[in-house]
């Protein structure tokens, strides 16, 4: 068989160069996250390794642990808030309303985004053709950043098995890598057991995932409450170390190295730390099986879970910190390397087997959902014809060793700092699709246009691209982005009212572009835009409206995809014979 009979052969049922199966307003089979669901969710998000060493990117600071503590929780107040926002037309969207009631009031106000997904949505921000641009920076934190750093943490936690069967594992494997790579053969082994342990649950499509769910999110929260309570109970006489001090010798106001502006840093830090999370949110909300669901299922267990995280971090490095002679060791895994080596007991020894699979299971229960089919669902809007998500969800996990994630975990402090300062770029997508749909669309959204690429779509702009988008995420940027650049480069100084701007990056980004968007879109109406929101019924309407147009197969969607500007073109290729390919 040729190249172009195995690239027939890849090809996806029922697709356009806009639409698949899995980027489609979702039907009600597929709606199946309840309550339970996206607490599992939030819990697996953040009980793990990443949100536990948020004390050691704050305390370094110069902040206290009280003070990292109350940045922390304002921080995450704030992030549950956006998420919850981002997420409520996603669960709005389906709903299966009640009948109009006479001046019944609308309860689905301030909800932020559109019926479908992150990346198709950002077609009505973008332009068709213009939202690349925001769906390859989802991707590139995907693959270039997330998913490869959580699996070399992964590896780590691994290696606590192997640990546990042999203390001397280091030793019996040689070591060939040079020392500029930061790791060694042996660390390398437990990376790629890991790797490929992880790569099943890839295969599991988001709507089945609780089972996985209820189990890694019960064995997670065990671990770390265990693991609280074993630092707690065997600190000795000799109490918390210095990380639990309430001194400091930073002034209260200044300059940006005041307590003042350190606390803004921070709590802009643990938001940002979420911003690729809150951006996409929407992916996930649309598969609640009713609205509410998705509200209570991710403003409470967030915000508990991340403060509780970060506070159990900082507690159990004060801890263990005498212990270790005084040195703050934030990374689980390092902890018990240290006590293996303080004592290689049988009773160690299991304790390290039970912490290693514990992580293992934690690591694997964030970054499979998280990372590698969030990845899946973006790559799947940008290719449709090719790519589902399960197919993009391996194509995240296969290319991400390429950004050397062993070196990225070697500066894990530095790393999760930058990490943090991503969300320069991402809070003002995430202002931009605020004021989109709540100021421009005024909560209308004209599904099938998404998925039309030509110029009947009245999201097709001029030549696929909404002008106003990029210069209002010019605005949300640029003048962060010095500050981005220090925080890479910790080498480069700025004048202090860069680094305080820079310090609001998140606030800044997302407001500063909401404004700027709106307006320009005020300024120079975008006519068929325009015309649809002043026409269309109200919003209710609109999206009920949607709500039952779509749930239908998508091999009976040809209907609804058929052009609406009289040129008789079908963008759907309802091709039955490419149905058995489906399944992957």
């Amino acid at each position: 068989m040729g190249l172009a009979g195995l690239v027939e052969r890849a090809r996806l049922p029922y697709v356009s160069q806009w639409i698949n199966d899995d980027i489609r307003p979702v039907e009600a089979a597929r709606r199946t996250w309840g309550f339970w669901t996206f607490h599992n969710y939030w819990l697996l998000i953040n009980c793990n390794i990443a949100t536990f060493l948020t004390g050691s990117a704050l305390i370094p600071l110069g902040l206290n642990y009280w003070q990292a503590i109350i940045a922390i929780i304002i921080g995450n107040i704030i992030a549950t808030t956006a998420i919850v926002i981002s997420s409520l037309s996603g669960a709005y969207y389906h709903s299966n309303y009640p009948p109009r009631v006479p001046h019944q009031k609308n309860f689905s106000v301030l909800i932020s985004f559109s019926a479908v997904g992150f990346s198709v949505y950002s077609r009505a921000v973008w332009g068709m053709w213009g939202s690349q641009f925001a769906i390859w920076n989802r991707i590139f934190l995907c693959l270039g950043m997330l998913y490869g750093f959580q699996s070399w943490v992964g590896g780590q936690c691994f290696e606590l098995i192997l640990l546990s069967w042999d203390p001397n594992y280091e030793s019996h494997i040689p070591n060939h890598m040079p020392a500029s790579t930061g790791m060694t053969t042996a660390q390398f082994v437990s990376y790629i057991i890991f790797f490929i342990i992880s790569l099943p649950f890839v295969w599991i499509k988001p709507h089945r995932l609780q089972k996985f769910f209820y189990f890694a999110s019960a064995v997670t929260m065990v671990f770390f409450v265990v693991l609280l309570i074993w630092a707690l109970a065997t600190m000795g006489h000799g109490g918390f170390g210095d990380t639990i001090d309430s001194a400091t010798t930073i002034p209260k106001t200044g300059g940006p190295g005041s307590l003042a502006w350190l606390m803004i840093y921070g709590i802009m830090s643990t938001v940002g730390s979420i911003a690729a999370g809150i951006l996409n949110q929407n992916d996930f909300a649309r598969l609640s099986r009713k609205p509410m669901d998705a509200v209570w299922g991710q403003l409470i267990p967030y915000g508990v879970y991340s403060i509780l995280t970060s506070v159990i971090g900082i507690l159990v490095v004060g801890a263990t910190q005498r212990r270790f002679d005084g040195e703050a060791v934030w990374n689980p895994p390092t902890i018990f390397v240290r006590l293996l080596e303080k004592d290689n007991s049988p009773g160690t020894r299991a304790a390290l087997f039970f912490a290693g699979v514990a992580l293992c299971i934690s690591q694997i229960g964030s970054n499979v959902p998280g990372n590698a089919l969030a990845g899946g669902i973006d790559l799947s809007s940008v290719f449709p014809r090719y790519i589902n998500i399960r197919r993009g969800a391996y194509i995240t996990v296969m290319l991400s060793p390429i950004v050397n994630p062993w070196q990225l975990v070697n500066t894990a402090t530095t790393f999760l700092s930058v990490l943090s300062s991503y969300g320069v770029f991402l809070a003002p997508m995430t202002g931009m699709m605020f004021a989109n749909y709540i100021f421009v669309n005024k909560r209308k959204v004209k599904v099938d246009d998404l998925y039309h690429g030509h110029s009947g779509s009245i999201y097709w702009y001029k030549y696929g691209i909404n002008f106003r988008a990029p210069i209002a995420w010019a605005v949300g940027v640029a003048p962060t982005l010095p500050g981005f650049i220090a925080a890479v480069n910790l080498s480069v100084s700025l004048p202090a009212g860069m680094t305080e701007l820079y310090f609001l990056n998140y606030l800044y980004g997302f407001l500063s572009s909401a404004v700027v968007y709106a307006l320009l879109h005020w300024i120079f109406p975008a006519r068929d835009v325009d015309d649809f929101v002043k026409n269309a019924p109200s919003a209710r309407e609109v999206q009920r409206h949607y709500t039952d147009r779509w749930e239908v197969d998508l091999s009976q969607a040809g209907h609804i995809l058929s052009d609406d500007d009289g040129s008789g073109i079908t963008h759907l290729d309802v091709n039955t014979k490419h149905e058995p390919t489906a399944v992957f």
